[in-house]
């Protein structure tokens, strides 16, 4: 590859970093080609982008990312990223159910926001919530305490109208 398509690479790279919400290192020696184009169309119905890139191309590619030091570990032997635009842990997701029938794709390492996962922090992450999933739990909680109010205050209101009625049935 010559020069000038290597910094093609790595711009169009580190677009593709700062553009993410999460990106995730992956290893895929042993992947057939029909499987890695499984891979990237699991990929592909997520949301999520998929790119083989030499280590060299994703380091310089990483310089400007914060914890950058950090994923350099995850740059050995061959390297795929998955780029998460919109869900963070949607590549997680499918990397997750991906490995359970093809053991060759293993999980390097991943950054979102900023904070880097290692190697064993895939479990917790194919489980987390989505930023929709905690936004319909929070409306879940908020309308089943919203619910109850209406309730609480038509008692409490009862309550303060017989107390009333009885006060002013007193005075006459």
């Amino acid at each position: 590859m010559k020069r000038d398509k290597k910094e093609q690479v790595v711009q169009e790279v580190s677009e593709k970093i700062n553009r993410s919400q999460g990106i995730y290192l992956t290893e895929f020696q042993g992947l057939t080609v029909t499987k890695l184009a499984e891979l990237r169309g699991e990929f592909r119905k997520v949301g999520v982008e998929y790119r083989v890139v030499k280590n060299t191309l994703i380091a310089k590619a990483l310089k400007d990312l914060a914890g950058a030091d950090r994923l350099a570990p995850g740059l050995k032997n061959t390297t795929a990223i998955a780029f998460g635009y919109e869900d963070p842990l949607a590549p997680a997701k499918v990397i997750k159910k991906f490995c359970k029938t093809n053991e060759a794709l293993k999980f390097k390492m991943a950054s979102i926001d900023g904070v880097v996962f290692g190697p064993d922090a895939l479990p917790q992450l194919s489980e987390m919530l989505n930023k929709t999933e905690n936004i319909g739990r929070a409306a879940g909680v908020v309308h089943s305490v919203v619910s109850s109010v209406p309730i609480v205050v038509n008692a409490v209101m009862r309550n303060l109208v017989c107390a009333l009625d009885q006060i002013a049935r007193q005075k006459e």
